[in-house]
């Protein structure tokens, strides 16, 4: 079982209006706050999100450097899948692989990928239907 992760981010403003609604709709709940930091927790598992100092700013995030590639989340339907992705474009939120969507994981996997304000690659897939 997973017990935390951690993240540090570039404008934690940004990140908290962007997970906040994100997580929420994922059945997490805000869990701790203090003036440079959140964390919202499911179950026993909590997410954080730091201000990372502005000496470590310079060198932005990219997902295909050593490190975290992206978060996937379990969605409860399709149908929930769907909806976030409404939510997503509402928000002029990016979504990734827009020509393959809902299918850009393959055949058979029902899934919106998108990013966040440090462009973290983040995943919603549906249950599988076999």
């Amino acid at each position: 079982m997973l017990h935390h992760v951690e993240i540090y981010v570039s404008n934690l403003d940004k990140s908290v209006e962007f997970w906040g609604w994100l997580l929420a709709e994922l059945g997490y709940e805000q869990y701790q706050k203090w003036e440079l930091g959140i964390s919202w927790k499911y179950q026993e598992t909590y997410l954080v999100f730091v201000q990372a100092e502005e000496r470590y700013l310079e060198v932005p995030y990219h997902r295909c450097r050593v490190g975290l590639n992206h978060l996937a989340f379990h969605a409860r339907s399709r149908e929930h899948v769907d909806e976030i992705t409404v939510k997503l474009k509402e928000k002029g939120i990016n979504i990734l692989y827009i020509d393959k969507h809902p299918y850009a994981g393959g055949p058979g996997y029902y899934a919106v990928f998108f990013e966040d304000p440090d462009r973290i690659k983040v995943e919603l897939v549906a249950p599988s239907l076999s």
